[in-house]
């Protein structure tokens, strides 16, 4: 495919042999010059985000992905194994494959395992997780939903500003992209 081919979300194979997708685009026609596409790209290897130019019509090769929902189920040593809940197909991912994600990665949460080629290059959780607060200070007679924060330790160990009224016990909804509290969510 050619660079001005490029759009969000589109998987390529860069020139450094990493595989990037597209976060964003800009297409340019300047008056003097030719043509170029500026991209901002995510590595699937580390996540880190950088920004390339390309000129339009330079060839891009594009990554054919598969990407598989699957389940997680339980941490063995340095592995953590997740299943295929459609044929029950079980892999084990190392620790470099999901260190990003253990923050939120809690038993029988369903992820996007990606694949390039029949090997697994990385797992995507869903938006946002639904997590239980297992320490937090009391709150004070008077607490409202708009009044404040304060931290709460969530039972995969990730620290969390919530809004006052959340207590221990309760069960709070977190972005996974940003780590920010959502919601309480009421049961």
């Amino acid at each position: 495919m050619i660079a001005n081919d490029l759009r969000k979300g589109t998987a390529i194979l860069h020139s450094d042999g990493k595989i990037y997708t597209i976060v964003d685009f800009f297409h340019s026609k300047p008056g003097k010059g030719g043509a170029f596409v500026r991209v901002k790209m995510r590595c699937l290897d580390d996540g880190k985000i950088s920004e390339h130019t390309f000129r339009a019509q330079e060839s891009v090769e594009r990554a054919f992905l598969e990407r598989r929902k699957m389940n997680y189920l339980y941490r063995d040593g340095e592995m953590y194994v997740f299943m295929d809940p459609a044929d029950y197909d079980q892999i084990e991912l190392g620790r470099d494959l999901v260190r990003e994600m253990l923050d939120y990665l809690i038993e029988n949460i369903t992820c996007e395992v990606v694949f390039y080629k029949g090997k697994v290059i990385g797992v995507e959780l869903p938006e946002t997780v639904i997590l239980e607060v297992t320490e937090a200070d009391p709150g004070e007679k008077g607490d409202t939903a708009s009044g404040g924060s304060k931290p709460a330790t969530l039972e995969t160990g990730v620290v969390v500003k919530v809004p006052l009224f959340v207590r221990v016990g309760d069960r709070v909804k977190v972005d996974t992209r940003t780590g920010a509290y959502v919601e309480r969510v009421q049961e």
